[in-house]
Order: C-alpha cells, then sequence, then structure tokens
C-alpha cells in the first residue's frame, strides 16, 4: 500500500466501518498524515455520500474529498463471512472507526469484545448520535438532529424567523475531530505503555461534540438566568462583530470586540468620541450601545469597496476579511500560497476535468500530510487489501465474490 514515509501517522493501519460524515471525517485526517486507512463499503451501493451533491454523472467531488487516501474495499458485514475478513483486517490495525447505532456492531459478531479477542492492543473509535450509553443511546442520530439537540440550532438565525441550520456538517466535523484526537491520545497512550482495563474505546456523541463548541450556554443560563436566543449573524457580548455591507455590493467580516481593537476601529471610522469614551472599554457596556455603534461601522464600510475595507481594517490592526464564496476562494492568493486549493485530474461524467480539492491541515511543516489519491471508486482496493495484506489466495477471493460477501 502507497504511504506519506514522512508522515507522522505512518504505520498506523485503521479499518473504517462508517459511512456519511462523521465517521469518514475521522479516518481522512489519519489517512492525510500517513496512517493507511481500509475503508469498507456495502457491496453493490457502498457509502451513500457517493451520491450526495453529484451535479453530474459518476461520484461526487463530497466522497472523492472525504474519502481521500484510503483503500476501499466492499465487504458485506452483516454475513458470517464477512465478519471474518473484517476480525482478520482488526487483527493487523490499530484502530478501527465506526458510526453505526449502537448495537449494531454486537448484534453483527463485531463489538468490543470480539474486536479486542482478535486484537488486544486494538483502539475502536464509536460515533453515534447519543453515545453508547444513556436513556436515549438507540435513537438515530444524524449531524443536523445534533446541532438542534446540543443547543446551536436554536440560536441559530434571525430572532424574527425559525432557526436556520449552519450548511455545513457541523455535528459530523466536530464528532469527527473528537474521534480522531481520542484514536490518538489512547495511541499515544498505549505507546508509553500506560495501563489500561478492558477494551480501548472512545465514545463520541454528535451531540456532545456539538454542545461542547456552546462555550458558555449552560453556565449563563444558571448563573444569571439568561436563555440565549437567535441575534442574527452576531454572537452575544461580542460587540462589534458581524458582517457589514460595503459600497462594491459586497461585505466584510469585522471582528472588533476586544477593548484595544474597539479603539483603533472607531479612530479609522471617524468616531474618536466612542473609542476614547471609558465606559466603552468595557463589553458590557459596548454591548448596551451595539445599535450605536453598529451604524457608525456600516456607515464607513458603505464608503469603501470591500478590498479597500480590508486593506484598511488588516493595516489599522483590526480582524477583517471578505465574505468569500466558492469563487472568490479559488481566486484568494493567501489560499493557493497555503496549498489550500489542489488541483487534480478527476472523471466527472465520463470526461476528465481538473478540480481543485481542499489542502492537509493542520500544517506539519517537518511532518508534512498530503493527498496521495481522491476518495477511490467503490471496491477499487478490495483484491489488493485481501491478497496484499491479509494474504488470502485468489480461490479464496473469488469465494467470497461469488457468495456476494465482496
Amino acid at each position: 500500500m502507497d504511504t506519506n514515509d514522512r508522515a507522522p501517522l505512518t504505520g498506523i493501519r485503521v479499518l473504517e466501518l462508517g459511512s456519511f460524515v462523521a465517521a469518514p471525517f475521522a479516518t481522512r485526517l489519519l489517512a492525510d498524515f500517513g496512517a493507511q486507512v481500509v475503508k469498507v463499503e456495502r457491496p453493490g451501493t457502498g457509502d451513500e455520500m457517493r451520491g450526495w451533491r453529484r451535479h453530474r454523472g459518476g461520484t461526487s467531488m463530497m466522497f472523492r474529498t472525504i474519502a481521500r487516501n484510503k483503500h476501499t474495499i466492499t465487504l458485506d458485514l452483516r454475513t458470517d463471512e464477512g465478519r471474518e475478513v473484517a476480525l482478520d483486517l482488526a487483527r493487523t490495525c490499530d484502530v478501527v472507526v465506526e458510526n453505526f447505532r449502537p448495537g449494531t456492531l454486537e448484534r453483527w459478531g463485531l463489538g468490543p469484545d470480539e474486536l479486542n479477542g482478535a486484537n488486544p492492543d486494538l483502539v475502536l473509535v464509536r460515533i453515534s448520535g447519543y453515545g453508547q450509553t444513556g436513556p436515549h443511546r438507540d435513537r438515530t442520530g444524524f449531524g443536523g438532529v445534533a446541532e438542534a439537540v446540543a443547543g446551536l440550532r436554536q440560536v441559530t438565525g434571525h430572532p424574527d424567523r425559525e432557526p436556520v441550520r449552519p450548511v455545513a456538517p457541523v455535528g459530523d466535523t466536530l464528532a469527527g475531530l473528537y474521534g480522531a484526537v481520542g484514536a490518538l491520545m489512547l495511541l499515544l497512550a498505549r505507546e508509553r505503555g500506560r495501563e489500561h482495563h478492558g477494551s480501548r474505546v472512545v465514545d463520541v456523541a454528535l451531540y456532545e461534540s456539538v454542545f461542547m463548541a456552546m462555550e458558555s450556554l449552560v453556565p449563563e443560563y444558571d448563573a444569571y438566568g439568561v436563555v440565549r436566543q437567535r441575534t442574527a449573524g452576531n454572537l452575544p457580548g461580542f460587540v462589534p462583530g458581524g458582517s457589514y455591507p460595503t459600497g462594491d455590493g459586497r461585505s466584510v467580516m469585522i471582528a472588533g470586540n476586544s477593548s484595544g481593537v474597539f479603539r483603533r476601529l472607531m479612530h479609522l471610522v471617524d468616531r474618536p468620541d466612542l473609542a476614547e469614551d471609558p465606559d466603552l472599554a468595557d463589553a458590557d457596556h459596548r454591548d448596551r450601545h451595539e445599535e450605536e455603534i453598529d451604524r457608525a461601522v456600516a456607515a464607513w464600510a458603505a464608503r469603501h469597496t470591500a478590498p479597500e475595507a480590508v486593506d484598511l481594517l488588516s493595516g489599522a490592526g483590526v480582524p477583517a476579511g471578505p465574505l468569500h464564496d466558492a469563487r472568490s476562494i479559488t481566486e484568494d492568493e493567501h489560499y493557493r500560497d497555503r496549498g489550500m486549493l489542489l488541483p487534480f485530474d478527476v472523471e466527472v461524467d465520463g470526461a476528465p476535468e481538473q478540480v481543485r480539492f481542499p489542502g492537509v491541515v493542520p500544517a506539519l511543516p517537518g511532518s508534512p500530510g498530503s493527498v496521495r489519491w481522491l476518495g477511490p471508486d467503490l471496491g477499487e482496493h478490495t483484491e489488493e487489501v485481501l491478497s496484499g495484506l491479509l494474504g488470502y489466495p485468489d480461490a479464496r477471493i473469488e469465494e467470497l465474490r461469488g457468495r456476494g460477501v465482496i
């Protein structure tokens, strides 16, 4: 199997038993930094992400992105033969990542006991809607529902309208990050010889992953009786901060909410009276004067184009940036210079096209990650993995194929 020999996770092998976003996002992160990831997909249909947001024929760009650097095999885990193959794979791996409903792996004979029996040193990452315990553990959980349960949806949007959904898979990606971090923590503990009792399991709940991003939502309720509500695009207590229309029909995002930045911003927008008001050095006072402060910033922004505004704000030491869309991201020199737009030749609807894909995060200059290949075709590496990794003879592979196991 191809590797990135300079990457920090080279030599780590991961078995992905997940689908959709959360588990594949976790394993994508590990794969970017050298881990060998074997992704298991159902024969015939594969991961449903292959068809998500597919505007033309073939495999979706979403799947190509999230399944990059992985080897994919087809395997029916619901069969006895599939179970045996999965356990053979687990014996060669350091980590297994799954995001089925709690109890699913156990029904298939692939629960922690069986996996631990096959490989006592294995780390098992389990991502589910509500976690492996608790009264709601058996509920079906997707990222969007987790965002609602965790309180994010209720505070997102305008106060006079219904809550809106963040148009990025926040719940899934946060859970994937926690899953990857949990796996790395247990691998590090194993490497250092830390004693561990029972199976090494990372239990990640989608709703808890989002809840951890809600900072002081509950403490503010307990301490002050405050139930946060929707405040459009602004965070309560962070004034000024938000997007402001510019004179060229675009907008800029300005974050002037710290006391020092606020003073610099007010001088820049020709409001020295606000800059030098001693009361406004306090965040609570700025919050109470939000409308006046926002009017001052908005009037200034309307007199400039977005590029002019960003340059002036940055020159004054005020955090600011343009509101990018996909087109303007591809034109941004900083994205290009940081390696965040990687071109690959991809078959789209039967014809080759050059498509730019996201780069690798985080940057580790001494041990860089890399994108070695994009999300592969369904079952592309089945024979390579079964014969090369597990040593199955051709006759055994053909038998499994004939039974519909692969």
